[in-house]
């Protein structure tokens, strides 16, 4: 664990992950799906969670369905982190949410590979959300979930 693993640092790290796109889809033109909607490239343009959901398809595509979970379970950890600026934070449960959006992420990435991967040599989706969110949580709140008592022994 960093020495640096401030409330404020952590905050920092949380708003990352929400800021990057958590899933890159490379197939055909370029498509990133963030935890505020999709960005297409060609053309630009950005199709909101709400729109997506709710104006746009008539139901979630089996393959993004962990996507709206995942948004939950990521606002639910940049809450918490935000709680941490006031020494409210349980980092367990800040870190358990992030994992578990992290999980979410990585279903959303394998379900968009299991359906535009053509030869399998080729990896047209690159799960940048669930890579992120792990890294998070194993350098700034595992650590700090092994100090609260969560942990293999030693």
């Amino acid at each position: 664990m960093s020495d640096e693993s401030t409330p404020r640092r952590r905050l920092l790290a949380v708003l990352a992950v929400g800021l990057l796109p958590w899933t890159v889809l490379l197939v055909g033109e370029v498509t990133f799906v963030f935890s505020f909607g999709l960005v297409s490239l060609d053309p630009l343009h950005l199709t909101n969670v709400y729109e997506f959901l709710f104006v746009y398809t008539d139901a979630l595509p089996r393959r993004l369905q962990a996507w709206p979970a995942g948004i939950l379970l990521y606002t639910g950890a940049l809450a918490s982190a935000v709680a941490g600026l006031w020494d409210f934070e349980d980092p367990r449960l800040t870190g358990g949410l992030l994992a578990f959006a992290g999980i979410a992420h990585a279903q959303v990435s394998y379900g968009l590979f299991r359906t535009y991967a053509l030869p399998l040599s080729e990896f047209p989706v690159i799960p940048l959300g669930a890579i992120a969110s792990w890294t998070v949580v194993w350098w700034y709140y595992w650590p700090l979930a092994r100090q609260k008592g969560l942990g293999p022994l030693d």
